[in-house]
């Protein structure tokens, strides 16, 4: 059967004009998107810092910034199996490196953009008292939360920290893990534990007591970000970890208790 020249036409315009329409709004990885958000996958420690932050940055720049938050490691991981993040905001310098070695992240656009601190926290209401980290070993202390070593860099440094003080063998059995530093916080704020270790970062004035871990304890928390490679939305990215960077970001994280970047 032999069909009309103009019928298709009619037929074949529709759907042209559909698959330009699709590739106008979903251009290829690596290039900048039409989309008024980006998503940023950051470590629990950022949770107060960077809702702030993105709420500064998007205001300014009329972009809607989404958060994901959990354990470095286990966002690390879902950038490998491809979640589509534009940036990445680790607790520490290793799992960027990682990705940016398999070339999973935007070349050029690694920072260091702060150093955590951790601390001792207890919270409000609670009948355990502790001084010094040493006094974990002694009986008024019964649960202490901790991140998973292997997963969140301030649960490895409150692990290092209690080695260096030759305190670990008698606090290791009091220990309950948590998924991320966000989970063991909750686990002390609804008593099921006595104290959690921290980042100073989660830590409220007014809200519980902490005892800060000696800095010389552990190794430093060097904390780093970069453009995740397969972001449709490099531009906006960029702009915001410039963002996070500037005067005022800076400014804006030691408010909640970081340090200035350091080295790595």
């Amino acid at each position: 059967m032999k069909l009309d020249s103009g019928y298709l036409t009619k037929l074949l315009l529709p759907a042209s004009l559909f698959l330009l329409a699709w590739a106008a709004c979903d251009p290829p990885p690596g290039q900048s998107g039409a989309s008024d958000e980006i998503v940023v996958a950051a470590a629990s420690n950022l949770t107060d810092a960077f809702e702030e932050m993105g709420a500064r940055f998007g205001s300014r720049e009329g972009l809607r910034v989404t958060f994901s938050f959990g354990s470095s490691a286990d966002l690390a991981r879902q950038i490998e199996n491809g979640a589509p993040f534009d940036v990445f905001a680790s607790a520490d310098t290793e799992h960027v490196d990682a990705l940016a070695g398999r070339g999973l992240l935007t070349e050029g656009t690694r920072v260091v953009y702060a150093r955590g601190r951790l601390v001792l926290w207890l919270p409000p209401g609670g009948r355990a008292r502790v001084e010094r980290l040493e006094d974990l070993a002694g009986p008024g202390i019964s649960k202490i939360a901790i991140a998973r070593p292997e997963a969140a860099p301030y649960g490895r440094a409150a692990v290092e920290a209690l080695k260096a003080l030759n305190v670990w063998p008698e606090v290791e059995p009091k220990v309950v893990y948590g998924q991320n530093v966000a989970q063991a916080k909750q686990f002390a704020a609804t008593g099921n534990v006595d104290a959690a270790f921290l980042p100073r970062a989660l830590v409220k004035r007014g809200g519980g007591t902490s005892v800060e871990a000696d800095a010389r304890l552990h190794q430093p928390i060097n904390q780093a970000a970069g453009v995740v490679r397969a972001s449709r939305r490099q531009e906006a990215a960029r702009k915001f970890l410039d963002f996070v960077m500037s005067v005022e970001g800076q400014a804006l994280l030691r408010d909640y208790g970081y340090e200035p970047p350091g080295g790595n």
